[in-house]
């Protein structure tokens, strides 16, 4: 007979093994039910507010900023009909991300210990959080810094009208830019767990991590000092925010027989 202490001395992971082909049907259920969620918020968001009303909001930064009279313009047949389309297909996508997440999450969990699990789950919802909390803050705050820059540098002799097409690609990448950049925490974190690099390092690397911020806010902004600082400022208090994180996540997330002073954690007094 096995003792107890045996028993709790196995694999938690023991007899869970699935067949190939049973991942393979699972992860097709998983991406049908992602792109459901997707579909039906793209299908909402077309009945209200439409693709043109999407278009209008996003544009109410830059047409707000634009000379009396002026307006945005449509260079392609097409663009009318295509870039309010794109916009209401990321926007589904971005409604329907915990959905998304939620699948992504379902699908490797079974394969996760239980200490594994409980560093997983937090970082998935904090990295969209983060990652909405970047695209709010570019369009409600540094959009309308960039915007009044640009403009105020305008000719007197020279009509702004700016073109759709253009206007989405800028939108996007700067989305995507403020998007990963606030995901700093969870890199830090992330990083810290996986015990490539301890909280002591991370302290350490404090002053050269501030100097990495303003080059990447020089590169991805536009060439004003507020829209840099906009970007910079945040991601470095977001690295003392990761730092804090992963103190907390690496000790809940320990295995159970784990050495304390794993991952830069001291001996637990």
């Amino acid at each position: 007979m096995s003792s107890p202490q045996d028993d709790a001395s196995k694999d938690e992971l023991a007899g869970t093994e699935q067949p190939f082909v049973s991942h393979l049907m699972e992860l097709r259920d998983r991406l049908i039910r992602a792109l459901l969620a997707v579909g039906l918020a793209f299908g909402v968001l077309c009945l209200y507010p439409g693709p043109g009303g999407l278009f209008d909001l996003l544009a109410v930064p830059l047409v707000s900023n634009l000379p009396q009279g002026s307006s945005m313009i449509a260079t392609n047949v097409l663009s009318p009909f295509l870039v309010p389309l794109k916009i209401t297909l990321l926007a589904a996508f971005l409604v329907a991300l915990p959905v998304v997440l939620y699948q992504v999450w379902s699908f490797v969990a079974p394969g996760l210990y239980s200490h594994e699990k409980r560093l997983v789950m937090p970082l998935v919802v904090s990295s969209t959080l983060l990652f909405f909390a970047g695209v709010a803050f570019c369009y409600f705050v540094v959009f309308a810094k960039v915007f009044t820059f640009i403009q105020s540098f305008a000719p007197k002799s020279i009509t702004a009208a700016p073109d759709i097409e253009a206007y989405l690609g800028f939108v996007m990448n700067m989305f995507i830019a403020f998007g990963a950049a606030f995901e700093v925490p969870v890199v830090v974190v992330v990083l810290s767990r996986m015990g490539l690099v301890t909280v002591d390092q991370l302290k350490q690397f404090r002053g050269y991590f501030i100097v990495i911020a303003f080059v990447i806010a020089a590169v991805i902004t536009p060439p004003d000092i507020v829209s840099q600082l906009a970007l910079a400022i945040p991601m470095c208090i977001l690295y003392e925010v990761g730092i804090w994180a992963s103190n907390a996540f690496v000790r809940y997330s320990r295995a159970p027989d784990a050495d304390p002073a794993e991952n830069g954690q001291g001996p637990s007094t």
